[in-house]
Parts: structure tokens; C-alpha cells; sequence
């Protein structure tokens, strides 16, 4: 890892911050303000090379070696009075429900069309919001208008 100005290029993940001794640390420079926090979106976790900005606008050049992934809770940097530490950034799921089994069969042809990441509970179709749920709702329009599919308040 290197530091320059504001911006650091990292190369491999320092540690776990929920190792017992570095908890500590980053617990430590919590109270004094020293802890930074890279927010990142599924997608970006999965990358090994990306360029992203902490809470506190810290530039992070990430270049990891093929046998590291980012994870929640990827200690990028630790010193003695900052730490840089990814954390993952919550998911937005649009719930949808068919009112009947066909309509439910066109919902899920649909989705699979559109290559969305989805999972399911019960009669529910959830799907992963990688963008605005207004665009996807926008999609989703002739369905909705039918009252074939009525969206559910997860």
C-alpha cells in the first residue's frame, strides 16, 4: 500500500476487522476519529481492481492479487492514527406479488429476461435493485397496469 496526499493504492487486504486485536485497534481510532469507511455495492465487492472514495474522501486505487476478494469488513489500510476499512453498503429489493400462477410464470420469464438477480420468499418475488427502482418499475409497467402483479412493502 502506498499514500499519496489523500489517495492510496492498495494491494492486498491488511486484515479482518473483526480479528479480536484488530477490532481493537479500529476501535481505538473510532474514538479518535481516525477510522475511514469505503462503502461499496455487491457488484463492487466482487471486483479486484476499482476505484472508489471513503466517508472522509479518501481516493482508494484498489489492485488486489488474484487470491483476495474484498469482503464486509476488509481492513485496507491500518496505522497508527487512520484506518480504512469496506464496508457493504445494504441492498434494495423491489417485492413484487403475481395475482395468479400464469401472470407469476410471465413475472419470473420477465425477470430472467432482464438477467435480474432475484430470490424468493413464499408467494413473493424479490428483486435486487442494481439501479433505480423507478427505472425497474418503469419495465415492469405493463404488468403493474393489468393488476396482474402488485408491488409488496418489504
Amino acid at each position: 500500500m502506498t499514500v499519496e496526499g489523500r489517495a492510496i493504492t492498495v494491494t492486498s487486504i491488511v486484515a479482518d476487522a473483526q480479528e479480536v486485536p484488530v477490532a481493537e485497534r479500529i476501535h481505538a481510532l473510532e474514538h479518535a476519529h481516525g477510522v475511514e469507511t469505503l462503502f461499496l455495492g455487491r457488484e463492487d465487492m466482487a471486483r479486484r481492481r476499482l476505484r472508489a472514495n471513503t466517508d472522509h474522501g479518501t481516493e482508494c486505487r484498489i489492485a488486489l492479487p488474484r487470491e483476495q476478494r474484498l469482503f464486509d469488513g476488509a481492513v485496507l489500510m491500518l496505522g497508527d492514527t487512520r484506518a480504512v476499512v469496506v464496508r457493504q453498503e445494504a441492498e434494495t429489493w423491489l417485492s413484487l406479488r403475481a395475482a395468479d400462477s400464469a401472470t407469476a410464470l410471465e413475472l419470473g420469464y420477465f425477470a430472467g429476461n432482464m438477467h435480474w438477480r432475484v430470490r424468493f420468499e413464499g408467494q413473493v418475488l424479490h428483486i435486487a435493485a442494481t439501479g433505480e427502482v423507478d427505472d425497474m418499475l418503469a419495465r415492469l409497467q405493463p404488468l403493474l397496469e393489468g393488476g396482474g402483479v402488485s408491488r409488496v412493502d418489504a
